[in-house]
């Protein structure tokens, strides 16, 4: 949860910075009331549901959880993201040793994030964010436990707006991580609503 606060932090001090620097800081000639008339909101905060098919042991499991980013452009095109997402495992099933475990993820990533903003109804982005996984399982000794690892995550998306603020949300991903000695690849969807202003 530090960390998430921490690059919340970092996000909003160079969104101030780049505020304070006037219409440079945004792009030439563009300010943020700018990209506002022309439908490009210059924040966007999106909440979801996240499913997840992690793969750490060499066989997946499930999991289900909330999706949460913070956006900020400085373009029209280019910006930065913040992204925090949880996951909730009811029965690890035969993934793990010992079998049918519950366990607790939790993603906090941030990054470069780009998109084809063209004024229309339909935005096509993509994203690549650097950050830490963290798992905990009901087993408290041995291999499992908790435990922490470097991640990256990528892939992109697509936002359909209902209006010139709400739009509705899918993104896919691949999330890689690195943990007990050894690298896993594992899958993660979003479906939700994104907020811009």
């Amino acid at each position: 949860m530090r960390v998430a606060i921490c690059l919340l932090g970092i996000i909003l001090f160079f969104s101030a910075s780049a505020e304070a620097q006037g219409p440079a800081g945004i792009g030439a000639g563009t300010t943020t009331s700018t990209l506002s008339q022309q439908g490009a909101e210059a924040w966007q905060i999106a909440i979801g549901y996240q499913f997840n098919r992690d793969n750490l042991f060499g066989r997946p499991f499930d999991a289900s959880g909330v999706n949460i980013s913070v956006a900020r452009y400085f373009r029209q095109w280019i910006g930065v993201e913040a992204q925090l997402g949880t996951g909730f495992v009811s029965n690890t099933g035969a993934s793990t040793v010992p079998p049918n475990l519950v366990a607790k993820s939790i993603f906090v990533g941030a990054g470069p994030r780009i998109a084809y903003r063209n004024h229309g109804r339909y935005e096509p982005w993509a994203h690549f964010e650097v950050g830490l996984e963290h798992f905990r399982f009901t087993q408290t000794g041995g291999m499992l436990g908790s435990n922490s690892s470097f991640a990256v995550a990528g892939g992109g998306g697509l936002d359909v707006y209902l209006n010139p603020r709400v739009a509705v949300r899918g993104e896919v991903d691949e999330l890689g991580t690195r943990f007990l000695g050894t690298t896993q690849r594992s899958f993660q969807a979003v479906a939700g609503v994104v907020f811009g202003f």
